[in-house]
């Protein structure tokens, strides 16, 4: 969908028609508004800043002011088709407790975050010995709100781990997807659709 970052603008490719959906950490509440106005989704938002949140209500949109690591256990379990967070999860303090309760409340979630293997951070890394700047992580070290930097070898790795099943994933160079070979070192974002074994 135009206008749409690229990440959101895949989920929102997949997300079907009349869903039921929850975006943790919505933001200005862009997917929502185009969800809802493309496919007619149900479409609620969990949002921790209060001007997002304002600005998503200005909208018409259904988002409450909260903090998802602890207000997503007020969620009733399956309540949703979808729940939606997108680059967010590295921002967690415990990004495996949230999966946890993506996967309680909702029956697939879409996850995304940067790839922090991309072969522009590993160059970083190795020639600089700095922490990288780059579109995707666009500040420096100090204020970085991402405190758990993962690698899509990582997350398939936590997955597998947990016995969540892997539905579909995409990666993304720049504005471009980017095939699953080597996505974990040419991929600078990843989205996965994901959801607990039947």
């Amino acid at each position: 969908m135009s206008g749409l970052r690229p990440d959101l603008a895949v989920i929102a490719a997949n997300v079907p028609e009349g869903s039921r959906i929850l975006d943790v950490g919505c933001g200005d509440g862009a997917l929502m508004a185009a969800l809802r106005d493309t496919k007619r989704v149900d479409a609620r938002g969990i949002e921790l800043e209060a001007a997002k949140v304002a600005t998503c209500v200005a909208k018409g949109l259904a988002v409450i002011q909260g903090d998802a690591e602890t207000d997503l256990t007020d969620y009733p379990d399956a309540a949703f088709d979808y729940v939606i967070l997108s680059e967010t999860l590295q921002t967690m303090r415990h990004p495996d407790k949230i999966i946890d309760q993506l996967l309680r409340v909702g029956r697939y979630a879409f996850v995304s975050f940067p790839n922090f293997a991309h072969w522009r951070v590993r160059m970083s890394l190795l020639w600089k010995g700095e922490m990288p700047v780059t579109r995707l992580i666009p500040v420096a070290w100090y204020e970085t709100p991402n405190i758990h930097h993962l690698t899509i070898k990582d997350f398939r790795a936590f997955v597998l781990e947990r016995m969540i099943v892997v539905e579909n994933a995409w990666f993304l160079g720049g504005d471009q997807h980017v095939g699953a070979f080597a996505a974990n070192m040419r991929a600078e974002h990843a989205i996965f659709l994901v959801h607990k074994p039947l």
